[in-house]
């Protein structure tokens, strides 16, 4: 099979800086405190994944996994090791990242959809279909500065799913949203899935992962620690159904229905 993501002994880096102010340096050196400090969020991370798989990356809070979908994403560079991908990458990392808060709505349909890579023809082509997807109705020609979270991502979401990509990534894309977006959501994943597109699907909703994932990949304080089926991964990370959350309950209300 074709390699659609090729990680290789990745690591990334931070520098969390403790004081702001000279006085508060100054204060700090003279009590020998650190000014700064560093942290590895991801930490030689190897796998690889085949074009047409749907992976699931899951972790508890902080383990890394947004950083790493960024090193993917290309948002981000790597200090360590090196990424290769295949062919167009899209997705939605973060709720309406590269929206302008003072542009409408449509407006910012056409600036994300180029920033994602379409064309102005191809996103007037698919216009009527990614504004039917988001039912923002009215408030379509409204400044987003006015939109609430689920607003956002709806569009957001509705823009990344319509473009012509090789590669869809998605952080979280459930977590904000009413419960018929979620399930209007997950039906289009599938499909985008059928037609042989990666999915590379980050969420703490085991019932979601387990209807859209052939694989899970745990992280752990930067570290990959689990590479396998998905049940498995789900069963690693002690996410058992019993103690689901009510989100969870939602979630696998939704994983029944696609």
């Amino acid at each position: 099979m074709t390699e659609s993501i090729v990680v290789d002994h990745v690591s990334k880096t931070f520098t969390m800086q403790y004081h702001r102010t000279l006085k508060q340096m100054a204060v700090a050196t003279v009590r020998g405190l650190p000014l700064n400090e560093t942290f590895q969020a991801v930490n030689d991370v190897s796998f690889t994944v085949e074009q047409g798989e749907s992976i699931g990356l899951m972790g508890l809070n902080g383990s890394g996994k947004s950083t790493l979908l960024k090193l993917i994403n290309g948002v981000m560079r790597p200090d360590a090791g090196t990424i290769r991908t295949r062919g167009r990458i899209a997705g939605l990392i973060a709720t309406g990242t590269g929206f302008h808060p003072q542009l409408s709505g449509r407006d910012n349909l056409f600036l994300n959809a180029a920033i994602l890579g379409m064309s102005e023809a191809e996103t007037k082509r698919k216009f009527d279909e990614i504004v039917d997807f988001a039912n923002l109705g009215k408030f379509l020609d409204t400044p987003v500065s006015h939109y609430s979270s689920g607003m956002y991502a709806r569009l957001g979401f509705s823009i990344a799913i319509h473009v012509d990509a090789d590669i869809f990534l998605a952080d979280e894309v459930l977590a904000v949203g009413d419960k018929p977006f979620k399930k209007k959501c997950m039906v289009k994943m599938q499909e985008v899935r059928k037609q042989g597109t990666t999915i590379f699907y980050v969420s703490h909703a085991a019932a979601s992962v387990r209807a859209m994932c052939d694989r899970v990949l745990v992280l752990e304080s930067g570290h990959l620690n689990f590479d396998g089926g998905t049940d498995e991964g789900i069963r690693y990370l002690q996410y058992d159904d019993d103690e689901a959350s009510q989100e969870e309950l939602l979630d696998g209300e939704l994983g029944a229905d696609v």
